[in-house]
């Protein structure tokens, strides 16, 4: 019966057996082992993805350790997904200045304008203020000469010439515009007797004598008195020679503009005319081009005549300044200097001036300022009663002296 049973003995003998203390270290060990194991391979999987982009570059490369020091990170990725991702670029955000509502706004210091645009600006400014101060001395230089003055005597002590008034003025405004010039301004006034040439001289030369406040600045020659037929042209020629030098090199010294006028130029000798077209030359020395020369001549009077008959229907008193009108005295002017420049070069460089015959009208006007100025009263009647004394051309109802104001002062001097 014993034998039937299992002894107790071996069995509680069995854990003590030569392996029996070892098995509780065993089933502490394995876990462990297999954690390492797992971690080795954890760490090996991560060198390789670290090293995969650079595999192509240097296949020779050896394998680098793990460090066990370095923390891991366990990753449910396999070895392949993790080398197909690419590292992401961080977009840099652009920089957003914001200005306070309340605040004043200022530019950045990087758009601000440098230094070479200032000191532009600071160019044109100084540029500017030269330019301005240009035109300043160049109204000083104008105003000394008192043209305003001069053009509303003109417009009052001469009448029916508004178009050569006008003329005489701008020419004058712009030649005395400035002091330094290259070349001596030329004026030619031309015309038939009577319409107001000399008289025009005189009221240039009393305005000059009273602006420049030196009447030794001014030369009047006058051809028949100071050149007569029975004096020899040389004599005459070196008298004015002397004269206009004299007058010019004071002007010089003075910083101011002579006016020197002749009248009767018709008259001059043909030496006289080439005296004068040398003063002309831009040879000659520079105070010679600083100076205003009048030249007062009847030469070409018959020409001026034709014209005004011929335009006496056109040249309508109630438009006196029409386009039509401005186009005619053109002509005149043109058709005029080049029948001068036929009798000599020196009106070549002239600017030519012709002076219209007188309506009647305007020599009523002169037997009016005539009378005033010999102390009779200028009564309109007695006026127009002297003017019907005078001879007239007749043309489309017209009237045009003949002799214009030549004879007024005689016939006032008889009342």
């Amino acid at each position: 019966m014993d034998h039937g049973q299992p002894s107790a003995e071996p069995a509680a003998a069995a854990p003590g057996a030569p392996g029996a203390p070892g098995a509780p270290g065993r089933s502490v060990m394995a876990p462990l082992r297999a954690v390492v194991r797992l971690r080795r391979r954890v760490c090996l999987l991560r060198k390789r993805r670290l090293l995969t982009p650079a595999a192509g570059l240097d296949s020779e490369a050896p394998e680098p350790r793990g460090c066990p020091d370095q923390p891991q990170f366990f990753t449910f990725d396999g070895p392949a997904e993790l080398s197909s991702r690419t590292p992401r670029k961080r977009r840099r955000r652009s920089r957003v200045v914001l200005y306070p509502e309340t605040s004043r706004k200022y530019r950045p210091r990087g758009e601000r304008q440098s230094r070479a645009q200032r000191c532009l600006l600071l160019l044109v400014a100084i540029v500017g203020f030269q330019v301005l101060n240009a035109i300043e001395n160049l109204d000083d230089n104008a105003q000394r000469y008192d043209l305003d003055g001069l053009e509303k005597a003109l417009q009052r002590a001469v009448f029916g010439q508004p178009a050569a008034v006008r003329r005489i003025v701008a020419l004058l405004r712009d030649y005395l515009s400035t002091h330094v010039h290259s070349r001596p301004l030329l004026l030619a006034l031309h015309g038939p007797s009577g319409v107001g040439k000399s008289h025009v001289g005189r009221l240039l030369a009393r305005h000059f004598r009273s602006v420049l406040e030196d009447s030794s600045l001014v030369l009047q020659y006058h051809v028949r008195h100071h050149c007569p037929e029975s004096r020899a042209a040389q004599d005459c020629r070196e008298e004015l020679a002397r004269h206009v030098a004299d007058v010019v090199a004071q002007a010089e010294a003075e910083e101011k503009t002579p006016l020197l006028v002749l009248d009767e130029v018709e008259l001059m000798p043909p030496a006289l005319l080439d005296e004068l077209h040398g003063f002309l030359q831009p040879q000659r020395s520079h105070h010679f081009h600083n100076a205003i020369y009048v030249l007062l001549s009847g030469a070409g009077g018959a020409e001026i005549t034709r014209f005004v008959l011929q335009n006496a229907s056109r040249s309508l008193p109630l438009h006196p300044d029409g386009a039509h009108r401005a186009r005619s005295e053109e002509e005149l002017r043109a058709s005029l200097k080049a029948l001068l420049v036929r009798e000599h070069p020196l009106w070549q460089a002239a600017a030519v001036v012709p002076f219209l015959l007188l309506d009647k009208w305007d020599v009523v006007n002169c037997f009016r300022e005539e009378m005033a100025g010999e102390g009779f009263f200028p009564e309109q009647a007695r006026a127009e009663l002297l003017a019907e004394q005078l001879s007239y051309y007749h043309v489309a109802g017209r009237e045009f002296a003949v002799t214009g104001c030549k004879q007024v002062v005689a016939r006032v001097n008889l009342l």
